[in-house]
């Protein structure tokens, strides 16, 4: 249904910066590499990028300065859906916060600030992937109109798509790298947070407890307490119970650390859905530097409501930790950024992990659940775009069953690993196990023939009765990968670079294969 909008009068900004884009985004793509000479004085080198550091923070800035411009215009329209227009807002708003990381960074000496990991090419192609998808989103949400404003926003959405693209593809991908020592942690964090979530007697600072013996009896009562922008890590203690609540966590709430009772004793939950007034991308949240550990997550709204996300992150090196995130379909909306998943127990129907983040589940249950009658399942559906994106899938170590619920109608249920959400999507399932949950032909098509080509699907090592390969579909995307070698950009030290982050935690991982 094509959507409706209210026209107002049309800022002149929105034509000025929409011919600002194009001059810039023509003067950087005809500037040939490395003409400009050295970097100017503590700029980072040009071992991280290829092209001038100065050209690439002047393209980031105008790019902030045009979305700056595009959100003055979305304040001027009216959708007949009101999520759309204040999705969109906040999703550029996220997406300046990202340009502002990648300018700081670039800038920086060494490419040190207080956001980045130490490895420089991956912070701004972790970044500028999610801006990539931030705008893809928007652009499906307001798109569908002949109004005047909104199509002069899409275009303009789309010159600043294309830009960022081409800035993505001049970040050297496998250099940038300030150190080869494990000890390089993400400045922003206390030396103190060292092993935080293997310590016994944690100092928290908020309990939260539905039988009032804590500070507050809601969980979003002490994210509204929570710092705003801190550097330091904020730790609230939620008691047992069933908090019937839902917890959005903004951006400005950083480095917020959710302790539970264990993932069967507290329980965050809602029942929000998709319909007319709320969108899948509004459903839930966490914000960015999120841990959590031993919580469950679930949306109470049932098959029958369809798309009912219970945990959205948008989360830049989060954990979650022995967490349980329950749903249906569109479960866990592992959106952007670097994840990690570690002892979790995740549980859906359709496309139940999807998003476009870079994320590793490692020794998780992942279980299909029984939905609507003659519904078929898919575990993953991965959101990549645009070949450059830094965004995958990686399952190691898990267990792929089905849940109690389904375990009766194996035989009349279809369940598939995954499919191709968008042309680009990369998933990679090793040193797992399948149980017969899993149909023999393993992943599934999206709509007919499309993005089978251009999609990233393989398997490597696994075991059990649904991991056999001789039924597999013949996709040109799809591999059989049979070597370590070809494996290990897939692993933690690499696809997330949990080397530089992780150990800070103290959540146990695996940075390569289980040997």
């Amino acid at each position: 249904m094509a959507h409706s909008f209210t026209k107002h009068q049309t800022p002149m900004s929105t034509f000025f910066y929409y011919f600002l884009l194009k001059v810039v985004f023509l003067g950087l793509c005809t500037t040939p590499f490395g003409v400009s000479g050295a970097p100017p004085s503590g700029y980072v080198g040009v071992e991280t990028l290829m092209v001038s550091p100065s050209d690439f923070v002047d393209s980031l800035g105008t790019i902030v300065n045009v979305l700056h411009g595009i959100t003055t215009s979305l304040l001027n329209v009216t959708h007949s859906n009101n999520h759309v227009v204040s999705d969109c807002i906040e999703l550029l708003g996220l997406t300046r916060d990202l340009l502002d990381w990648s300018i700081s960074a670039t800038k920086s000496p060494k490419g040190k600030t207080n956001t980045t990991t130490g490895n420089l090419s991956s912070d701004l192609r972790t970044w500028l992937s999610a801006v990539l998808t931030n705008m893809d989103i928007c652009m499906n949400e307001i798109g569908g109109t002949n109004d005047l404003l909104i199509g002069q926003i899409l275009t303009n959405l789309n010159n600043v798509t294309t830009l960022v693209n081409n800035l993505l593809s001049k970040v050297n991908p496998s250099l940038g790298h300030l150190s080869d020592k494990h000890d390089q942690f993400p400045s922003w964090v206390e030396q103190g947070d060292h092993n935080l979530l293997q310590i016994g007697n944690i100092i928290v600072d908020i309990i939260v407890a539905a039988d009032g013996s804590g500070n507050y009896t809601k969980v979003m009562d002490a994210v509204n307490v929570a710092p705003e922008y801190s550097i330091k890590r904020f730790m609230v203690l939620i008691r047992k119970g069933n908090y019937n609540e839902n917890v959005v966590i903004s951006k400005r709430k950083c480095n917020l650390m959710m302790i539970g009772e264990g993932m069967d004793a507290t329980i965050i939950s809602g029942n929000l859905f998709k319909t007319q007034n709320v969108s899948t991308y509004g459903t839930a949240t966490f914000g960015r530097g999120f841990i959590g550990k031993d919580i469950t997550f679930i949306n109470t709204a049932g098959p029958e409501n369809n798309q009912s996300v219970a945990l959205r992150s948008d989360s830049d090196l989060s954990v979650f930790y022995r967490c349980g995130i329950f749903s249906y379909q569109d479960t866990l909306y592992a959106h952007t950024m670097r994840q990690f998943y570690r002892e979790c127990t995740i549980s859906g129907t359709i496309d139940f992990i999807f998003g476009n983040a870079t994320a590793v589940f490692q020794n998780c249950q992942i279980l299909v659940r029984k939905g609507k009658p003659n519904q078929r399942n898919t575990i993953t559906a991965q959101g990549a775009r645009f070949p450059n994106q830094t965004s995958c899938f990686t399952f190691q170590s898990c267990n792929i069953s089905a849940d109690n619920d389904l375990i009766p109608f194996l035989n009349s249920t279809e369940t598939y690993l995954g499919r191709p959400w968008r042309p680009y999507s990369k998933t990679v399932f090793m040193q797992s196990y399948f149980s017969d949950v899993v149909n023999p032909k393993g992943w599934l098509e999206w709509n007919g023939t499309n993005n089978l080509d251009t999609l990233y699907y393989a398997e490597y090592n696994n075991t059990g009765p649904g991991a056999a390969l001789d039924n597999r579909v013949q996709w040109p995307g799809y591999h059989v990968l049979k070597d370590p070698s070809q494996t290990s950009m897939y692993t933690v030290a690499q696809l997330i670079h949990g080397d530089l982050w992780l150990p800070l935690t103290g959540v146990n991982f695996t940075y390569g294969f289980v040997v």
